[in-house]
């Protein structure tokens, strides 16, 4: 159970990350990178769309494989320690429902014996 927990706490780290860095991208190619337009920056215009994408496409395969991990490790219950449901039951069971047979008179009919309707 605990490391169900770990990892689906670090996918939603993860997932809020890429949040962040998706919006921080601008699907023009400005983005982070429109505040450098120095010519002497270490790390230009083209290096920091590099690191967001980089960013992106490892946070996205890293989300991708601990979705797995945590789907692996999901705590399983043995089936004696949870009661049967009643789907579980009326599947199993043998006794088969049976529907009412008697169907009553419809009003404005007459009643047994008299030939006369009802009143």
């Amino acid at each position: 159970m605990g490391i169900y927990i770990f990892v689906s706490v670090l996918v939603l780290i993860a997932c809020l990350f890429q949040i962040m860095i998706v919006l921080v991208q601008n699907s023009k190619g400005g983005g982070l990178a429109a505040n450098f337009t120095s010519a002497g920056q270490t790390m230009g215009i083209r290096k920091t769309a590099d690191f967001l994408e980089k960013a992106t496409w490892t946070l996205a395969a890293s989300i991708l494989v601990m979705s797995l991990v945590a789907t692996a490790t999901i705590p399983k219950k043995s089936r004696e320690a949870n009661p049967r449901t009643s789907i579980d039951a009326a599947a199993n069971s043998r006794e088969i429902p049976t529907l009412p047979t008697a169907v009553p008179p419809a009003s404005g009919t007459t009643p047994a014996g008299t030939g006369q309707p009802e009143k």
